[in-house]
Order: structure tokens, then sequence, then C-alpha cells
């Protein structure tokens, strides 16, 4: 359990750009990806706003895998394969039973669902479509990234809703500390942009109708968007046996839940989880100079998630930078928490706070420097990243500089 893990590679994709330096450009200059939704079929939904991936990269999937591959697994092989490729790693027969993957996912293949409801009760067919199944299912999006790179340790799914990238990350950092794989391709992936999933976020009235303006007192709700975001983690023997370049390390991680209501958030289970996390890091809340938060733009999580902070980090909570990303790729679902480690690893690289796009009031509720705006350079050697999902499970993370 002594065994510390870092970050070699990085990958993703958003409605910023489909590889990482393309996202980080965005993030680092606010620039918000959020505009009216073009591609997908919304049946009746035109005008819905979101942060779409307007064309994906071109790529060499295997069209026979492709057939039996949903939008969000197609997304999660796409961020990992860029992530193997910086971290300049491969598989092979020697060392592929040390290679597992875990993919955190909030609603998974609901393409694959919604065309065979379609398919079948609207258009009268009499089946679905073979892969149906395997399309949909939670857990593919972990499975197809394992047959695309050859991965043949530890795969899983994970679903904790908005939380599950981080508990994605955070369940294949034990993997490697207990010695079960040596190499873990970790992160988040979701495509919501089908109409039932629409339509279940516009009835809780959480949507926003312009943009996400998380902490700015005239915030009107969240954004949804798409993408996947994927790490390789590796033991720290690992990555320097092989003189691998390290980007960071994940130093702590702390998970609650509230316990208390399977829509609405508190603000006792944030404040746990980030003390967890601290502790778990060894770390004391003023060795933290950035704080990417959770921050969908919601009236209610932006004043919890503000109190939260404030219990934990006392007067340093003011003199720390914090900032929402999803003010700039929306909000991701199972990928947004993987996007946002990508934040605060750049952050760390580059010493350099990315703002929260789309701020123009101040909210004495929420009255920590959100960094609004306009990009900060700070060296940042401690990074925090908060998720707080649906049904009060929450996952925080924390990565440091390795010099």
């Amino acid at each position: 359990m002594d065994r510390r893990v870092v970050i070699t590679g990085l990958g993703g994709l958003c409605g910023l750009g489909t590889d990482v330096g393309s996202i980080w450009r965005g993030m680092r200059e606010g620039r918000s990806a959020i505009g009216p939704i073009v591609n997908a079929q919304l049946h009746g939904l035109e005008g819905t706003i979101g942060a779409e991936i307007k064309t994906l990269p071109e790529h060499d999937v295997d069209p026979r895998q492709l057939l039996a591959m949903g939008r969000f697994s197609l997304l999660a092989v796409l961020a990992a394969r860029e992530a193997m490729r910086q971290a300049g790693l491969s598989c092979n027969e020697g060392n592929a039973h040390r290679f597992g993957a875990t993919v955190g996912v909030a609603f998974g293949g609901y393409d694959a669902t919604e065309k065979g409801y379609r398919d079948v009760l609207l258009g009268g067919a009499s089946r679905v479509d073979l892969f149906s199944g395997v399309k949909a299912m939670p857990s593919a999006a972990a499975c197809q990234v394992s047959m695309s790179l050859g991965l043949r340790g530890p795969v899983f799914g994970v679903t904790t809703a908005c939380a599950s990238g981080n508990h994605a990350i955070a369940s294949a950092v034990d993997q490697i500390k207990y010695g079960r794989a040596d190499v873990m391709l970790a992160g988040g992936s979701d495509a919501p942009f089908v109409f039932m999933m629409v339509k279940a976020w516009e009835a809780m009235r959480v949507l926003a109708p312009d943009t996400c303006r998380p902490f700015s007192a005239d915030r009107k709700g969240l954004v949804l968007g798409e993408g996947a975001g994927m790490a390789v983690l590796e033991s720290y023997e690992h990555a320097t046996a092989r003189g691998a370049t390290i980007l960071a390390e994940v130093a702590g991680i702390g998970l609650s839940a509230d316990a208390s209501h399977i829509a609405a958030p508190a603000v006792h289970g944030p404040e746990r989880a980030m003390r967890a996390c601290l502790a778990d890091a060894k770390l004391n809340p003023e060795d933290v100079e950035y704080l990417n938060a959770h921050g969908t733009g919601t009236k209610a999580n932006d004043q919890i998630e503000t109190a939260a902070i404030k219990r934990v980090f006392g007067e340093h909570a003011y003199s720390m930078s914090v900032s929402s990303t999803k003010s700039t790729h929306a909000h991701c679902q199972g990928a947004a928490s993987a996007l946002e480690m990508i934040a605060c690893v750049m952050a760390i690289q580059e010493g350099v706070v990315p703002p929260t796009a789309n701020y123009r009031e101040p909210d004495p509720d929420c009255d920590l420097d959100v960094t609004p705006n306009v990009p900060r350079e700070r060296k940042v050697r401690v990074a925090m990243s908060n998720a707080f999902a649906m049904g009060g499970v929450n996952s925080v993370l924390a990565f440091k500089h390795v010099s």
C-alpha cells in the first residue's frame, strides 16, 4: 500500500477539442464550447444547447469493433489511445496482464437504448440491433479500452453519476497500490445527447437556458456536455525504471457519502471527502494552491460547495485559487472529473490556473477567489479536484508536482 502512483500520459476529447493540447488551451483561455447541438438526433428538442464534439478525429479503430461500440465507448478508446501514446507505452504478451483499465460513466450507452426503443416500439421492428446490450452496458467503455489496447489486467467500469471519473481514478490507484497492476488506464466517458437524457435533466429544472456561469450571482443552472478524459497511471518505480516523464503524482484520495437525499446536495459529505483527501495525501490545507471545483452552475451546488470549502480550508480558502472548468466544457457527466483531472495536471505543469468562464456578477454566498474569466499565472505544486454526485456520493483527488 506504500506504492506511489504517478501520471505519465493524458488523453481527452470534449467540446473544446479532440486532444489534450486543444482542451487545455480552451480551458486556459476561458473559451466556452457551449452552443447549439447540431449533430445529435434529439427528436424535437432542436435548440438545445450543450458542449458537443463537432467532429471526431481521424482514427483507425477496427470497423468490426466499432459495430459493437456506442459513442461513449468510442470516446473512451480515443482518449485512452492518446494517453498511451504520450506515455510511450504498449502492451505485449509479456506485460499485458499487468496493464488494466477503469472507466467511469454516469449513464452509459443510452444512444443504443433509445435507438432500440424507437426501432421496436415506434418503428415496428421485430428486434433491436444485435449489439444493443453490449453497447449500452456501463462497463462497455472499460471493456472496449482493454480490447483496443490489449490490456489483460484488472478491467472494470465504475458508475457513481457525476463523480464516476474520480472514483474510477481512485479505484485504479488502489489496483496499483495493492500490486494487482503496474499500469492502469483510468478516467471517464459519457455521451448524453439523446432525447431521454436531455428530458431527464430538463425535468429536474436544472438546465440553464443560455450558458454555464458557476459561482456567478446570475447563474441559471448546468449545461450538458459530452467527452472523455483518460490518464495513464503507473507505480513510481515502474515509471522511473523506464525513464518516463512524470506529469504529476496522485497524492491523495477522499471518498464519502452524504446519506441524506438522492438529488439535493449537502455540506457535510463534500467537507468530509476533502478532509479525507488531505489526510490521505498528508497535506495541510494551506498546501493546496489550486482547487478545481465541482462548480455546476446551479444555485444549490455552488453555495454548498463554497460553504464546504470554507469549513475545510478556513482562511486559506480566500487565498488559494478556485475555478470551475465546467464553464468551458460543460457538465460531461461521468467524464467531467476526468477532464478536470487534466486541468489540474496541466495547471501543475504550466503554472497557470484556468479561469471560471462566463462569470458576470459576484455572489456573496460564493465569495471565494473563483478566477473569473481570465487565467492566472501561479506556481501550482498541489491541485485538488472535487466531484460531488447525485445520490450524495463524493470523490476528491489531490495531485502534486514531482520534482
